[in-house]
């Protein structure tokens, strides 16, 4: 089969998943700047045209240095913030309107020798977002460094129902008619929260957030941001994951961080499975429950390939039907990635743990033992004393977590008069 024909497959339910939903992304002037600009461009033209309502807020940085270096202006900052006076907003302003147009231009473009080539789109943009002044702090007057005071929510999501894509600057204007520098991460967190949007987008340089090991960290519940901020101190990638925990804390269902260096990262993170940068969610990623009737097909599509081989016992879905309250799952993304069964055996206190297995693409990820434990902890809670396993393939990984071998002789007569001798599975036991 063509990859790309398995790919969409796979992209499909995250495509419908996807239609009318509002995601603000925030692409930093690095990005901007980046050879892979162009590709990002595509990318969010083809979020367009399926459907999705895009925010787009872009930051200045390397361009306003860019500007203060030209005319020999020494930038100033306090806590990582820029100290915006007159002369330095003459640049912010320069940087900023030529950025826009820029960005405008490309979004204009007739995408020709790409995929999106014919596509037609209008980008809007204007007095979106009302600021205020951050003041004096600890003795430092900011000048025209500003905060986000409001956001425009009912002009936004109108130029969003007339398919338009929104371009958000980093300023802001206050009441008086004052013109402020604003962080383009402010921007982005304060948009997503107001519109309510479902994701915030977050460009930064790396893949995402890089533990101290230098791994990738895929996901992330707003709570454990702290100690990763504490380790990072005061960088981009700090920066990036306060304002994605932010988002979330503000109601704001998932916020991802992506790399605006690498190749189709926004695709991969929104289109597959694992994504490709670090989520940050409220909710569960993945979660081990007891199954539903629902959890039916899910369940055959992860058990069939391992009856062909002949790894576990073929089980019918009238069988799957009936015993399905038997069964504990791992569920990924709405997909049955993992599964195990407890049956309690007849006239005993004992009971079968029966039918573990975890799609290979998600082995060697601790799923076995989370539904191991689980299986164990609902034996326990019905009372049961023993808990027997019978296998042909994996006879050393249940050793390794406890189990015994055991015999025919040792299992209750119920079961023993059920053994498959054709099989000859190995048979192990563990008491609880």
């Amino acid at each position: 089969m063509p990859e790309y024909v398995n790919w969409l497959r796979h992209a499909s339910p995250y495509i419908n998943a996807h239609r009318d939903c509002t995601f603000v992304v925030m692409l930093p002037g690095d990005g901007v700047e980046h050879p892979n600009f162009g590709n990002i461009v595509h990318d969010l033209v083809l979020l367009h045209s399926l459907g999705v309502r895009l925010v787009l807020v872009h930051g200045s940085r390397p361009q306003i240095e860019t500007r203060l270096a030209a005319r020999g202006l020494t930038p100033h900052y306090h806590h990582g913030m820029r100290i915006t006076d007159a002369a330095t907003l003459e640049c912010v302003i320069d940087a900023v309107g030529q950025l826009r147009i820029a960005i405008e231009a490309r979004l204009s473009m007739d995408m020709a020798s790409s995929p999106m080539q014919g596509s037609r789109l209008r980008v809007a943009s204007g007095n979106l977002v009302t600021a205020r002044p951050i003041g004096v702090l600890e003795g430092v007057d900011y000048h025209h460094t500003g905060e986000v005071r409001r956001v425009d929510r009912k002009g936004i999501n109108r130029l969003l129902d007339e398919r338009s894509i929104v371009l958000l600057s980093p300023l802001g204007y206050s009441p008086t008619g004052e013109i402020f520098n604003l962080a383009c991460e402010d921007v982005a967190t304060r948009a997503a929260i107001e519109l309510a949007a479902d994701k915030l987008l977050l460009f930064g340089a790396d893949l995402g957030l890089i533990d101290e090991n230098g791994r990738l960290v895929r996901e992330l519940r707003p709570q454990q941001v702290p100690a990763h901020l504490q380790r990072l101190g005061s960088n981009y990638q700090a920066e990036l994951l306060d304002a994605a925990a932010e988002a979330c804390r503000g109601g704001v269902a998932r916020s991802h961080i992506v790399s605006y260096a690498e190749d189709g990262a926004l695709l991969t993170e929104l289109f597959t499975r694992d994504g490709g940068g670090t989520l940050v969610a409220q909710e569960q990623f993945e979660i081990v429950r007891e199954a539903a009737i629902e959890d039916v097909g899910g369940l055959l599509d992860l058990i069939s390939p391992l009856e062909e081989q002949g790894i576990l016992v073929r089980r019918s879905r009238e069988v799957l039907e009936r015993e399905i309250e038997q069964f504990s799952v791992v569920e990924r993304e709405g997909m049955i990635i993992a599964c195990a069964a407890l049956y309690q055996i007849a006239d005993s206190d004992a009971g079968e743990l029966a039918c573990l297995a975890v799609n290979p693409e998600y082995r060697h990820g601790g799923r076995g033992d989370e539904l191991l434990e689980r299986i164990e902890t609902r034996a326990r809670d019905q009372g049961l004393k023993t808990l027997f396993v019978l296998t042909t393939r994996t006879a050393h990984w249940f050793r390794e977590r406890g189990f015994v071998p055991s015999s025919v002789e040792r299992l209750p007569s119920a079961r023993a008069s059920l053994y498959n001798y054709q099989r000859n599975s190995k048979i192990f036991e563990k008491t609880l």
